[in-house]
């Protein structure tokens, strides 16, 4: 098996064919608003413009980057967040989640695997999409902020983060699972761990003031302070606007921490240096695309294969 490293220097990305806030989704991503007064095709045609643009960056900063159209029919608004579907594994294998959303389980096409088999070996899949016969649900790296050197997964609970498939993936994968609560400054339940927290090769972003049970929020800051990362600690406000939506990936000279302008433009000075020590910035533009409530590290399904 190849040395297992924190960050990928390969990501798969989903061109949207529609494109627009999910209503099915709304009621517990807080993170979502409406298309200030765009027509789906007006939102469509922007969010193609920003998905183009951040591939274009991406690949211009020495990232592989796999790009897919999504099919025209059945509806599918959400496509462009294709990491809540499926994760990739250094071992070979991809696992394959349950989700809330009917909508967004029409997002896992085989076609989107063959893909991947074509450029990289690929060994077993693991579908955990039975799960959702009994209501249960586990939103891929959405829900798992995984720690790939320390086999530690951060798990924020909610109706999308659920324990049964959460042990068996952990089983599966051999990770260890870090669990708490967590919501943004109106109380609401945040609905992925991933917009509040990221892990990087030597450092961690976290809202940490979004964790309210001291014993958790102290858990969590333990456990990344022993795995010998800086922990940059995020505002409620910088999660509202997406700071902690991000993600290490790298180029064959460098790490590059990748979030949206709108997440970068929220840090502070001394955040940014922190950062800056350990990996160059990336900002995205994604005014439109984040209206649906993800950001750039939801547009990013990383392979690890």
């Amino acid at each position: 098996m190849p040395s297992i490293e924190q960050s990928a220097g390969a990501v798969l990305m989903i061109r949207p064919s529609r494109f627009f806030p999910n209503p099915e989704t709304a009621a517990d991503n807080s993170f979502q608003q409406t298309g200030l007064g765009q027509d789906e095709a007006e939102l469509t045609e922007n969010a193609r413009r920003e998905f183009d643009r951040a591939v274009e960056q991406l690949r211009g900063h020495g990232v592989t980057v796999h790009v897919m159209d999504d099919t025209a029919s059945p509806e599918k608004p959400d496509a462009v967040f294709p990491n809540n579907w499926l994760s990739t594994h250094h071992d070979g294998r991809i696992a394959l989640y349950p989700m809330l959303s009917p909508a967004r389980r029409l997002e896992r096409r085989p076609e989107v695997l063959e893909e991947l088999r074509r450029h990289y070996r690929v060994g077993e899949v693991v579908d955990y999409t039975a799960f959702e016969k009994s209501q249960q649900y586990l939103e891929g790296t959405g829900s798992l902020v995984l720690d790939h050197l320390n086999r530690v997964a951060y798990v924020s609970l909610s109706q999308r983060t659920q324990p049964a498939p959460l042990q068996r993936f952990c089983a599966d994968f051999n990770f260890e699972p870090i669990c708490f609560g967590s919501a943004d400054a109106e109380g609401s339940t945040i609905y992925h761990t991933n917009v509040m927290m990221c892990l990087a090769t030597h450092f961690a972003l976290l809202g940490a003031d979004c964790i309210a049970e001291e014993m958790e929020r102290e858990t969590v800051r333990r456990h990344l302070t022993q795995s010998g990362r800086t922990v940059v600690e995020l505002t409620q406000a910088q999660i509202a606007e997406f700071a902690g939506n991000a993600i290490e990936l790298q180029n064959e000279r460098e790490k590059l921490l990748v979030l949206s302008a709108r997440g970068r433009a929220s840090l502070t000075r001394e955040q940014i240096q922190a950062i800056e020590q350990h990996a160059r910035i990336v900002p995205l533009q994604l005014p439109t695309i984040e209206l649906a409530g993800g950001s750039a590290r939801c547009m990013l399904a990383t392979i690890h294969l």
